[in-house]
């Protein structure tokens, strides 16, 4: 099962190649509601002090107008994006007023949809896009989804690695379709394998019941007490059926195909220009307001809620499909985890290491084609696990066959120990192979998985998880306060802020085509 991966390792280490993996690329973006002093969902517009959140590309909003959306650059070695990370939430706090960052992927309490306002970019027909796009999503989904936080974890493979293992894999053609068809091979490892993250991340187990916004709890939960559902082996409500999914998409037979860029931007095409006769009810422009982008199954690419997206920088108004048509897959972005409410980050170094082993070995991992049967297994085994991961003796799908979740588990660790070994040869150090051996042991106990931790803390040191939750915020924005940030990079984010402003306004003082010719040109390609 694992041959083609571990020859490929030996031609690596026969020809001292690791070293071409060390200037792979990490980058990180991390949501977080801010809420105010009692826990509630905060009702204050994004905070100006922060810049503008159509305009500065480290500090920005989401879906709602209170979902801060925190970014890096791509980092090399990867744990500097940790590190930048906390220098930002670093600069955030220090400037919020009596203002909390939820530290759980489950949001805070709310109390009904009224509580979530939609994101503002402004009135530039680029910010009234951002904001018109995220109002059709409520139309569609309802706004208690969008409000659901996590970390996007962006991976690009070393420039310097590409010829050398198109080299070993004696392939003649075109560098970037060699390329494209490993980031992809890459993709379709990381869903197939893409269970294991919310058993080994997953921290969302349980809800307050504010979520469930009236609504009957769901069979799959149970109650804890008046403000409290949890699912009692649950690992991560986020990726399960109460959170991000394409319920709707799926009813009218949309699912991207990953076997090749090609294959991919032409069936995620066919969703952003197909309409759908239930969005077609909503209407778009409906007394003089826009309600969606259009009645499509997709408004926009971003719409398809999926773990892994290859991706491409995009330049201008430029669609993602056509980014990754015209130059192909830049890296990879895995959106499946949890934030970790035990660590100030929302993640630790170790985990980012893990990430970075599982990254690559699925790189290096034999890759066919996701068949039918096998997108019906890798979807179930991500429900299955996002609600009951910790279950002893657990069965998932592989290949048509039950398999127990941790033989399963403890087999990919053990396959991922090579790769381990040649990204610690490459850096020189072991915090690869410590990375790996901690998150096997969550498969030899599953007791010390995050998810596992947090129901423990609801229900013998908390009582609910609004105070789990609320404790561990005010715990991380004590840290986040008192930490020190040196007075070069004190300024450079409070530049980057004000220079954010100072270009929104200079964007929207300029002459603006009429919005629905702005739409128009951009679906068309024209802009």
């Amino acid at each position: 099962m694992y041959t083609l991966l571990n020859k490929r390792i030996r031609y690596i280490e026969d020809n001292n190649a690791q070293r071409l993996l060390k200037e792979s690329l990490t980058g990180l973006e991390k949501e977080s509601l801010r809420v105010d002093e009692d826990g509630y969902i905060s009702q204050r517009p994004h905070p100006k002090q922060l810049g503008s959140a159509l305009k500065n590309d480290v500090i920005t909003t989401d879906y709602s107008e209170s979902l801060l959306e925190l970014i890096t650059p791509p980092c090399n070695p990867a744990y500097k994006s940790l590190d930048f990370l906390q220098d930002i939430e670093s600069f955030v706090y220090q400037k919020l007023d009596k203002e909390l960052l939820w530290t759980s992927s489950m949001p805070c309490i709310i109390n009904g949809e009224a509580d979530i306002k939609i994101a503002d970019y402004g009135t530039s027909n680029g910010g009234r896009m951002k904001s018109v796009y995220r109002q059709g999503l409520a139309s569609r989904y309802g706004k208690m989804m969008q409000v659901i936080a996590g970390i996007h974890f962006n991976h690009s493979v070393a420039e310097e690695f590409w010829p050398f293992f198109k080299e070993i894999e004696k392939d003649g053609g075109e560098p970037v379709e060699f390329s494209n068809a490993r980031y992809m091979g890459m993709t379709r490892n990381l869903q197939r394998y893409g269970w294991v993250i919310p058993y080994l991340f997953g921290c969302s187990p349980a809800i307050c019941k504010s979520f469930l916004d009236g609504n009957d709890v769901p069979d799959a939960l149970e109650i804890f007490n008046t403000n409290t559902c949890y699912a009692p082996w649950g690992t991560s409500l986020r990726m399960g059926d109460i959170g991000y999914t394409n319920r709707k998409t799926n009813k009218v037979g949309i699912k991207a195909d990953y076997t090749s860029v090609k294959t991919y931007t032409d069936s995620l095409r066919h969703a952003i220009e197909t309409s759908y006769s239930g969005y077609e009810e909503i209407g778009v422009k409906v007394d003089g307001k826009y309600r969606q982008l259009n009645t499509n199954i997709l408004q926009i690419e971003n719409e398809y809620y999926s773990t892994v997206r290859p991706k491409q920088i995009l330049k201008g108004f430029e669609k993602p499909i056509d980014s990754l048509l015209n130059r192909g897959v830049r890296y990879v972005e895995l959106r499946s985890v949890d934030i970790n409410a035990f660590h100030p980050a929302g993640i630790t170094h170790l985990q980012l290491f893990y990430l970075e082993i599982f990254m690559l070995f699925c790189l290096l991992q034999d890759s066919p084609a996701i068949t039918d049967e096998e997108r019906k297994e890798i979807d179930d085994n991500q429900s299955t696990v996002a609600h009951s991961g910790r279950k002893p003796d657990l069965q998932l799908q592989r290949n048509g066959k039950s398999i127990g979740l941790k033989a399963w588990g403890e087999e990919l660790m053990g396959a991922m120990l090579p790769v381990a070994k040649l990204l610690d040869h490459a850096n020189t150090n072991t915090c690869y192979q410590k990375a790996l051996g901690e998150q096997t042991e969550l498969f030899q106990n599953s007791d010390l998985t995050p998810s596992a931790k947090v129901l423990d803390s609801i229900m013998n040191e908390h009582g609910n998880y609004y105070a789990f939750a609320r404790h561990q915020s005010q715990r991380n924005a004590d840290y986040f306060k008192e930490r020190k940030l040196d007075q070069a990079t004190w300024d450079k984010f409070t530049k980057k802020a004000a220079d954010s402003i100072l270009e929104q306004q200079k964007l929207e003082a300029e002459p603006q085509i009429n919005f629905d010719e702005f739409l128009q040109k951009y679906f068309a390609g024209t802009l």
